[in-house]
């Protein structure tokens, strides 16, 4: 394994890659060797909300159950930010008897985030996936413990090179979630920003990477 891709909805079966493959509940694939599991606030469905949470519960027993996610919050869309609140806090109090991370969608919505990891005294990593905004609310994240991950924005946002910069190199993690562009695209992006070896920042992660999934 030489790249981590900590965040993707197309599992690939690269041997060089380690994909924490995004599932959901009601349509999740046992094919799949490593995933993370969660709601996403765009499909909270009351219908099978219990059942969801259930299977979550489940899958978070298991080895190859990496991390819960994708899930958190979103201020636009539709459905009710009281409800999205609710069903957020429901997923963390599963994960919270486990080690295992929290990958984060996150949409206008950082300071409500930042709250309930104080309320709810969450000690699991928690990452923020897909992040693209600026240096401030990168800064009031990082001081509040969480990481970051950058894939999509870093390739067709140049504003955010300053931004990933800026990210000390312990508390960043890579991604693809939906691109059509590889990991190892974003790696030498990555790379070219950070001014390191590609072999350098394969350790960086890999290390972000073990120091977190510690129940990997």
């Amino acid at each position: 394994m030489e790249f981590i891709n900590l965040h993707t909805h197309s599992f690939k079966n690269n041997a060089s890659i380690l994909e924490v493959v995004n599932q959901y509940p009601w349509e999740f694939d046992e094919a799949i060797p490593q995933y993370s599991i969660g709601i996403h606030p765009w499909y909270i469905d009351e219908n099978r909300l219990k059942s969801d949470l259930k299977s979550i519960e489940e899958k978070l027993k298991l080895n190859e159950c990496l991390a819960l996610g994708e899930c958190g919050l979103d201020k636009r869309i539709e459905t009710p930010f009281q409800k999205q609140t609710a069903v957020f806090q429901q997923q963390i109090e599963l994960v919270q008897n486990t080690s295992k991370p929290i990958i984060l969608h996150c949409v206008a919505s950082y300071q409500e985030v930042i709250a309930i990891k104080k309320y709810m005294a969450v000690e699991n990593p928690m990452i923020i996936h897909g992040f693209y905004k600026n240096k401030q609310v990168a800064k009031s994240l990082l001081d509040n413990g969480f990481y970051l991950s950058f894939g999509k924005y870093l390739l067709r946002n140049p504003e955010l090179a300053e931004v990933f910069e800026y990210v000390p190199n312990d508390r960043f993690f890579l991604e693809t979630d939906t691109i059509e562009e590889t990991i190892i695209d974003v790696y030498q992006k990555a790379s070219n920003i950070k001014n390191i070896k590609m072999e350098d920042l394969k350790e960086v992660v890999k290390s972000n990477f073990n120091t977190i999934f510690k129940d990997k």
